[in-house]
């Protein structure tokens, strides 16, 4: 591993351009500050603790081996990751041993809600696809699901989003509406799917050959990847409603029937997004 001179402020008469971190010896070590080293801690790569951590293990100050500490449960936490994305691709890796090319990952949100639309997405990743911290997206923070989002859309090779609106939920209830929304974000695909992974729907009239997944949002990264892309497109949208439509929480609630959305059914009675068929019981 390269330190160059601008990262560390060596003094001790080393090559004032590249330093080898692995050519370092003990006596050098020790003319180091721990500040020093804290710093080049920080700022080297996490392809390069290991090297760190062989170099800096020898130095018996407890500051030292504090942050070798520091590093090595970084390691362990990266590789526990590592082991968890290898896991997330296995169903992606079985279609591409069965010949597939492209691989994509299905999924919908907001079939639960009492207003908005129901929103689809699709997402082909790369083969062995690495995304930090990916999972289903009700089990991230609005702001990681945002940060993935843009990660997702930036490193597939393709994605789609389609949506039913209420009014066609109503008419041809949510399940159908769901489909449609699905069958509309596969439809803005560029490239010829070979596998479509579903969160544990099959959806009717379409040729891919597809596989529902129980909980798929947990077990593949496409789906995930479709879940979150899915998740913060209708959020964004129901953000935006809440300004056309104010009095009844749509930024915080998205739509779903919490106290302060009836309160602002009671009061200023339904909107034009709101889906008459979960309504029947409710006045006005």
């Amino acid at each position: 591993m390269k330190i160059s001179n601008e990262s560390v402020n060596f003094n001790y008469g080393l090559d004032r351009e590249v330093y080898m971190l692995k050519d370092l010896d003990l006596s050098q070590i020790n003319k180091l500050k721990t500040k020093e080293i804290k710093d080049l801690a920080d700022r080297i790569t996490q392809e390069e603790y290991l090297d760190f951590i062989e170099v800096f293990s020898a130095d018996e100050r407890k500051s030292v081996q504090a942050i070798c500490d520091k590093l090595k449960k970084a390691l362990i936490r990266l590789q526990a990751e590592e082991e968890r994305l290898d896991l997330l691709n296995y169903y992606e890796n079985e279609c591409y041993k069965n010949g597939a090319v492209f691989v994509a990952g299905l999924d919908e949100v907001g079939r639960g809600p009492l207003a908005g639309p129901v929103v689809a997405a699709v997402v082909v990743l790369k083969p062995n696809a690495r995304i930090t911290g990916i999972n289903d997206s009700k089990k991230l923070s609005e702001e990681k699901r945002e940060s993935l989002y843009n990660t997702i859309i930036n490193e597939a090779i393709d994605y789609g989003i389609g949506m039913a609106d209420n009014n066609e939920i109503d008419e041809h209830n949510i399940l159908n509406a769901t489909y449609i929304a699905m069958k509309r974000a596969l439809e803005r695909l560029e490239v010829d799917v070979d596998c479509l992974l579903n969160d544990a729907v099959r959806i009717p009239g379409v040729d891919i050959p597809q596989l529902p997944i129980i909980k798929g949002d947990a077990k593949s990264i496409s789906i995930a990847a479709a879940s979150i892309v899915a998740k913060v497109t209708r959020d964004r949208m129901m953000v935006d409603y809440d300004k056309e439509y104010p009095g009844y929480g749509f930024a915080s609630n998205k739509g779903y029937g919490t106290r302060d959305h009836y309160q602002g059914l009671e009061k200023f009675g339904r909107t034009k997004i709101h889906r008459n068929s979960f309504l029947k019981n409710l006045q006005g």
